[in-house]
């Protein structure tokens, strides 16, 4: 295909998120205070990202939707590996002896908030791939299956089993298997987050929609896959 200039803006946008997301996910944020309890207390605690990691499924939504499974996943692993450059380059600094005016503090600072934790990146790479491949392959099945009709359906139903995938898949490998969190606490802030993202997904459907449509046009393009080419390692075949 033609790299237009609609779609490389798009996939800018993808990765910007994706790096950005990872960066300020180190802060845990509390969004609100629940009027009751539920598995893990009543505070809603979620990491920053949640701010911004969203857009990330929209955006595939639209690759998937506009441009087909295909390039879709060549977006998807060129997210990764920008976010593994990111993470070197940020790894290389640290470990490199600061400037004689770089004091310790200085460096205790920027270990905090770049210095990600191996557990973190192992279970954010994970999460990643396998929740970015389920929501593009579930969006484009369900394309293919409805004819190209229904796509509140089709975003919102691939949103649901890839944040899913992805928020469970973080949680319990960066704070169960690398940490020490108690089941309900695991269990109860996967939960918060799938929530939190498929309302978001929900919430910005009509903007979504309006983007599609626009791209369509635009790009005198709407793939439809047919599922035996739905595969995540075909773009190294």
């Amino acid at each position: 295909m033609r790299f237009t200039g609609s779609f490389v803006i798009v996939a800018i946008l993808f990765v910007t998120v994706l790096i950005t997301s990872n960066i300020i996910a180190v802060k845990p944020i509390q969004l609100l205070n629940l009027p009751f309890q539920y598995i893990g207390g009543s505070a809603v605690i979620l990491p920053a990202s949640i701010i911004i990691f969203p857009i990330s499924y929209i955006v595939g939504d639209i690759l998937t939707e506009v441009y087909g499974f295909r390039v879709a996943r060549a977006v998807i692993w060129l997210g990764f590996a920008a976010n593994l450059l990111v993470v070197i380059a940020l790894y290389l600094t640290g470990i490199i002896p600061g400037a004689p005016f770089w004091s310790g503090d200085d460096q205790g600072s920027y270990n905090r908030i770049l210095g990600q934790v191996p557990g973190i990146l192992v279970a954010s790479f994970i999460a990643y791939l396998i929740g970015e491949f389920s929501n593009s392959t579930v969006l484009a099945l369900l394309k293919y299956k409805m004819q190209g009709r229904l796509l509140w359906v089709r975003t919102i139903g691939s949103t649901i089993v890839g944040q899913g995938l992805d928020s469970f898949i973080f949680i319990f490998i960066a704070f169960g298997v690398f940490g020490d969190w108690s089941g309900a606490a695991l269990l109860g802030a996967a939960i918060a987050q799938w929530i939190t993202k498929i309302l978001y997904e929900t919430v910005a459907t009509p903007l979504t929609y309006a983007v599609v449509n626009y791209m369509k046009r635009k790009e005198q393009m709407d793939v439809t896959d047919v599922p035996s080419s739905l595969n995540p390692l075909g773009v190294f075949g």
